[in-house]
């Protein structure tokens, strides 16, 4: 799925997860994203909400499109977000976090 057909504000049952790791995480992210790096998905299946619609986001979409498709082998509603959160930034969506007094930015 494109940014584009990514709702700006999600809606009620929807979840952003973002499986980039905690140094990407910290730089900026998405406004209520959920944090689950791909190293640790299979590990913290159990936090990844099941009966909402996910959009699965990483930097570029190659990670989030891995666990995207294993999240749906497993019985998820998850969507890949094509260039993930370069596309997400690149749109002018909101970024929040930041490290050392920094500005968010996808690193």
């Amino acid at each position: 799925m494109e940014i584009a057909e990514v709702p700006a504000v999600l809606p009620e049952g929807a979840v952003l997860l973002d499986v980039r790791e905690q140094d990407e995480w910290d730089a900026g992210h998405a406004p209520g994203a959920l944090h689950i790096p791909m190293s640790e998905i299979g590990a913290r299946l159990e936090e990844v909400p099941n009966d909402v619609q996910l959009y699965v986001v990483c930097r570029a979409g190659g990670r989030s499109a891995r666990v995207t498709q294993y999240l749906n082998e497993n019985g998820w509603e998850a969507v890949n977000v094509e260039g993930g959160m370069q596309h997400w930034d690149a749109s002018g969506r909101p970024l929040e976090g930041g490290t050392d007094g920094m500005e968010p930015e996808v690193i």
